[in-house]
This record gives structure tokens, C-alpha cells and sequence, in this order.
């Protein structure tokens, strides 16, 4: 039985990336700061929580790191863990790539050290490319990334590319565009669009205000893009790719997805407020997941257009059986 430490099993792909591992049979070690009140929601959600072994990590503490690393010895890591908001990364810069940079070479640096045959997983970000305008970046497009996430990002991939090449470490990253879900926090505005309009479908009167609804993001399915993951670490041959529908989409595109699966028309209830635009912000987002597609086998089963519909349905259902 192979055992795999997720780092960031309570966020939205860390409890899909344990409820896959489960199912091919795996032994799986749940990574939190403080398991003991750390909230394993999404686990619940899942139905998982009583199958993952969690145990307490603070990535940001070598020593912490180490010492479960040795305990464990596990066969696989999965790096999900750190700060995961743009929006928040400008706020909480510092926060941000301590989190994400210094996190990441924490993990490197114990699997170095400890001298086990550990495959490692790193979560990158598309948020490291910046603007690519209307070009479709892939694993040689140079980075230019425009919020302290994209440059935290950024870092964590260098560092897993140097490890890679210096001590023969087996480590890739991922480099995912967009990926929603059911489990998205409200602070993520895919969630904050689909919460809102259930609510007004149901009789609220308010009205869901957003910041530019004009960008443009490569939008995918998160369970999709967990399989993608692991499919990386099956691989002897430890690399970098892009991973992502290849279809890019305007926000206002996902706002009308959800508004119709919810029966109203969005233009009577969203507004945009110049407020709540980022310092800086990347007007469309391209990708070109070819080498996914080529090397590992692997592509999107689910639009734009499904993802929206499925959290809706994702949201409702969860509302209803809560009434229940």
C-alpha cells in the first residue's frame, strides 16, 4: 500500500486529491498546521474524514517538516498547502510567499535531507505567466507575474526545477489554471457568483456586486485536475505541465452560466464597481495544455459551461439536505 502526504488536505483540491488516492487504495496522511482545530469541512463533505490520517505540519517550519516526513515516510507528496487567494496576496504579501516559497522549499529541502525515494508534487499557478494577451502560454512561456501570488508562485517553481536538477529529487509541478468546484471558499468570486445567485433565486433582493467582469480565465473542473496530479508522480520521469481546458472564458460568460441554471436573467442583478478591481490584474488568461495531453494522457473532461452547472447543482444540494 503506498502512502501519500497531502500538505493542504482541508482546501477544495487537497479533500478531492484524498478522496482519489482512497479509491486507488492508497494510505493517506492529511497535512494541517494544527489538526487538532483545524476544520476538515470539505473532508465531511466528502465523506472521507474518517479514512485520511491526519496529522499536524507547519510547512514553514523545517523542523516540523522534517520530523513527519521521517515518521511517515511517505511515497508521494502533494504541495497544496500556502496562502491561495490573489485577491488576499495583495493585502497580505508577506503572508503570501512565506507561505507558498518558503513552504515549498521546506518540503524540498526535508525530502533532501532525509534521503527517502519521495515523489513530490508541487501546485503551481497560471498566475505566474501575468498577461499573455491573446497568446496561449505553455510550459516555455516565460513568467511575468503580476500579484504577489503569481511571484510566490513563481519561486516555488524554480526551486522545484532547481531540486529536480541539482539533487535528482523526483519533483514536478503543475502548473493549473483556474480549477473550480463545490468546496471553493465565497472569497473565490466563482463561488461568491453561484452563493449569491441560489440566494436570489430564492427570494433575496440583493444585488451581486463584482469588480471587472470582462477578464478572462481558462476555467476547468477541479476533480479533473487532482487525477492530473497524480498521474505526474506515475510518471519516471519527473517534469513540468500545463494543466487546463484550452478554452478560455469572460467572467460574464460564467456569471450567465450561472444565472440561467438558476432561471434569471444576470444583467437584472450583477454590477460591477471599479472599487473592487485589483492594483494590477491579468486581462486573459491562455493555455496550451498540449504536453499534458501528449506526454501524460490526460485532458479536461468538463467546460466552462458544466463546471458552472455543477456548482450550482453542488451548492443546492448541499443547502437542501442541510434543511433537511
Amino acid at each position: 500500500m503506498k502512502k501519500a502526504l497531502i500538505c493542504g488536505v482541508t482546501g477544495q483540491d487537497g479533500a478531492y486529491l484524498a478522496k482519489m488516492l482512497l479509491g486507488k487504495g492508497y494510505e493517506v496522511y492529511g497535512g494541517s498546521r494544527d489538526a487538532q482545530m483545524a476544520s476538515f469541512k470539505n473532508l465531511a463533505l466528502l465523506n472521507i474524514q474518517q479514512d485520511i490520517q491526519v496529522v499536524s505540519i507547519n510547512i514553514n517550519d523545517f523542523r516540523s517538516v522534517l520530523q513527519t516526513i521521517l515518521k511517515i515516510k511517505p511515497d508521494e507528496i502533494y504541495n497544496l498547502a500556502g496562502q491561495s487567494s490573489v485577491s488576499l496576496s495583495f493585502e497580505q504579501p508577506v503572508e503570501t510567499l512565506e507561505s507558498i516559497s518558503i513552504g515549498t522549499l521546506n518540503l524540498l529541502e526535508a525530502i533532501r535531507f532525509s534521503n527517502l525515494p519521495v515523489r513530490f508534487y508541487n501546485a503551481g499557478s497560471s498566475e505566474c505567466f501575468g498577461d499573455t494577451g491573446s497568446e496561449a502560454a505553455d510550459e516555455k512561456t516565460p513568467f511575468r507575474p503580476r500579484s504577489p501570488y503569481g511571484v510566490a508562485k513563481a519561486a516555488a517553481f524554480w526551486q522545484v526545477s532547481n531540486y529536480r536538477e541539482a539533487y535528482q529529487i523526483q519533483a514536478s509541478t503543475g502548473i493549473l489554471f483556474n480549477h473550480e468546484s463545490p468546496l471553493r471558499p465565497e472569497r473565490f468570486v466563482t463561488q461568491k457568483i453561484v452563493t449569491t445567485a441560489c440566494r436570489i433565486a430564492n427570494g433575496s433582493k440583493e444585488i451581486l456586486t463584482l469588480g471587472n467582469i470582462n477578464i478572462a480565465r481558462d476555467w476547468g473542473w477541479a476533480p479533473d485536475y487532482v487525477e492530473a496530479m497524480w498521474i505526474m508522480l506515475q510518471h519516471e520521469q519527473a517534469d513540468d505541465y500545463v494543466i487546463a481546458t484550452g478554452k478560455t472564458s469572460k467572467l460574464r460568460d460564467f456569471i450567465q452560466v450561472v444565472f440561467d441554471a438558476v432561471g434569471l436573467d444576470w444583467e437584472n442583478h450583477v454590477r460591477s464597481d471599479k472599487f473592487l478591481f485589483r492594483p494590477t490584474d491579468i486581462a486573459e488568461g491562455h493555455a496550451d495544455p498540449t504536453k499534458a495531453r501528449d506526454f501524460l494522457g490526460w485532458s479536461a473532461r468538463h467546460s466552462m459551461e458544466e463546471v458552472g452547472q455543477l456548482m450550482v447543482e453542488g451548492y443546492l444540494s448541499r443547502i437542501y439536505s442541510a434543511d433537511r
